[in-house]
């Protein structure tokens, strides 16, 4: 039977498909922009068919109804990285979180949370019968290739991406057609304070570089300031519109790579449309599931590694929290530490952390992100034993080599000038002078 009889065989509509979904069942979600729309809105419409449907994924984009209090009995989120739209239901009970480094999803799948349904959005397919991830191979991936029930919503929308993202409609079992736009990632809104941070960032990068960068306005502010550079690189589990205007100017080529020398690698995408069209079809990005982008091991294989993320507090110590605030889950540790601890394994790599050195708080009281201790029940993403480079808008603290006081000494000179009187206090008392 050729692919073609197949494909027409599987296709149904989206609600035909989200009746195969059974009570208790484990969901395994498309990651981020990569989300089927049209399926989780058909699986959200029969919810009183279901009864504790698992639902598994990381960063939720799209409207995340599953979590409303209304479908409590009906499905329970377990996020691997916590998103606007599933916050509250893991703050308030309805959901859970489990801690995971994105590297490591794919062997979680396969060893601890098996997929019964996994929900995929692709590319329609090609002459040979074969659909891409486009814009989510990450765990989505793994998830297909070991799922119970695969369920396909193919989209004329999604860019075809290549390297190591394909399946055949022959490993399908439920194919839905539905047109809809890819989720576009907004513009972060880039300020002074974010300028001065990505300026100070991207004096720490050398021609031929190769760079990891993660998602925002500092990342975004990076990028800025890269125009004068020569031959970077990219290996990042993902990249936006402002890798595509630096190619376009000719900043980055890959050509000094030493892994996948001539590419962009990146796992998943998020972006306007100018990136999806840009990444269609296109031989110089190359994709490929998170347990091959974000391993250590191969991100180390690409020398003069760069990483930068950002963070929401550092102590005097180095110890960055990213993830929580307090006791609170706000996102999760994604690809922060598989990053780190890869340019740190790089030939003449580095590992920046970036942000803000005070934030306003709602009530107009402004705080150091810079502290004397972590927040109570804050959970350490990053350890003083793999912190590299601390950049506020203030300059850069290397503390890489260093001691305590050594650190604690760096990091109050690139603190908000109102708190490094009180954080010098404390400094003497730790350490005397």
């Amino acid at each position: 039977m050729s692919w073609q009889e197949l494909y027409q065989q599987k296709r149904m509509t989206a609600e035909q498909a989200a009746s195969h979904i059974k009570s208790g069942d484990r969901v395994v979600v498309a990651h981020a922009t990569g989300e089927p729309g049209a399926l989780i809105d058909a699986m959200v419409k029969n919810a009183k068919a279901y009864r504790n449907v698992e639902i598994v994924h990381m960063v939720a984009m799209g409207k995340g109804e599953y979590c409303l209090p209304e479908y409590a009995e009906n499905f329970r989120h377990n996020s691997l990285f916590l998103g606007a739209s599933t916050r509250d239901a893991i703050a308030k009970g309805r959901g859970d979180f489990t801690p995971v480094y994105f590297s490591q999803i794919p062997d979680l799948l396969r060893e601890e949370l098996h997929p019964n349904v996994a929900l995929l959005h692709l590319s329609p397919p090609d002459e040979h019968g074969y659909c891409s991830y486009g814009v989510s191979v990450d765990y989505t991936k793994p998830a297909a290739e070991i799922a119970d029930l695969r369920i396909a919503q193919i989209n004329p929308n999604m860019p075809r991406t290549l390297g190591d993202s394909f399946i055949h409609v022959s490993e399908l079992d439920c194919i839905v057609e539905a047109d809809e736009p890819i989720i576009e990632l907004g513009q972060a809104k880039i300020g002074e304070t974010e300028r001065a941070i990505g300026e100070h960032c991207a004096s720490l990068i050398q021609d031929g570089d190769c760079l990891q960068l993660g998602i925002g306005a500092i990342p975004d502010a990076v990028l800025l300031f890269l125009k004068e550079k020569k031959d970077l690189g990219i290996h990042s589990e993902m990249f936006s519109d402002g890798v595509v205007e630096l190619v376009e100017a000719g900043v980055i080529t890959n050509r000094r790579k030493t892994l996948h020398k001539g590419q962009c690698v990146v796992t998943f995408l998020m972006g306007s449309r100018r990136l999806y069209d840009y990444v269609n079809n296109n031989p110089s990005v190359a994709m490929y599931p998170v347990d091959y982008v974000n391993n250590p091991a191969v991100i180390a294989k690409n020398d003069n590694l760069v990483s930068i993320n950002s963070c929401i507090q550092v102590d005097l110590m180095g110890q960055v929290v990213s993830d929580s605030i307090g006791p609170r889950q706000f996102s999760g540790v994604g690809g922060q530490v598989d990053f780190v601890r890869g340019a740190n394994l790089s030939r003449g790599g580095k590992s920046i952390m970036a942000m803000p050195s005070s934030l306003v708080k709602k009530d107009g009281t402004r705080v150091s992100k810079i502290a004397v201790q972590i927040d109570a029940g804050a959970a350490v993403t990053t350890s003083r034993y793999d912190v590299n480079y601390i950049v506020t808008e203030f300059g850069v603290a290397k503390l890489k080599g260093k001691t305590l006081r050594d650190r604690a000494k760096a990091l109050i000179e690139i603190a908000h000038p109102d708190f490094r009187e009180e954080l010098m206090e404390e400094f003497h008392r730790r350490f005397g002078g």
